[in-house]
């Protein structure tokens, strides 16, 4: 299909779908899975945990609730979430760095539960950080 094809088709309209109590429900309830999963990985955002650790453990609590990690497959992606210390602005990939004490790290979870999705991104300190890193 191409890009016209697409922007063409009924999924495309432009019109703006109005949702009444039972879709708002479902967009609750994966909105409150996604938090979850982030307070799940709180006590885990320690020095020395490798961020390729905090993705496992998203992916198995993820799946363990009966929901989808959106990212994972999508374009290629092999994560589940993204994972930023410090500089990586976002969409940071989780991989073999373990994060230092001082560093910040933001963690973006995004996954599907019954058709609906909850995106989250929270920001973590790790260990004592700077009042400037506090800032950001």
């Amino acid at each position: 299909m191409s890009l016209t094809d697409v922007l063409e088709s009924e999924h495309r309209t432009g019109q703006i779908k109005i949702h009444g109590p039972e879709a708002f429900e479902g967009m609750r309830a994966a909105g409150k899975l996604a938090a979850e999963c982030l307070d799940m990985l709180t006590p885990h955002v320690q020095p020395g945990v490798v961020t390729d650790e905090l993705d496992r453990m998203a992916r198995e609590f993820i799946l363990d609730h009966g929901a989808l990690p959106a990212c994972l497959g999508y374009r290629g992606y092999t994560k589940t979430v993204c994972i930023s210390p410090n500089h990586v602005v976002c969409h940071g990939i989780p991989g073999e760095r373990a994060l230092r004490e001082g560093d910040i790290a933001n963690i973006d979870v995004t996954l599907i539960i019954d058709g609906w999705h909850g995106d989250h991104s929270r920001m973590y300190g790790v260990g004592p950080v700077a009042p400037r890193a506090k800032r950001l």
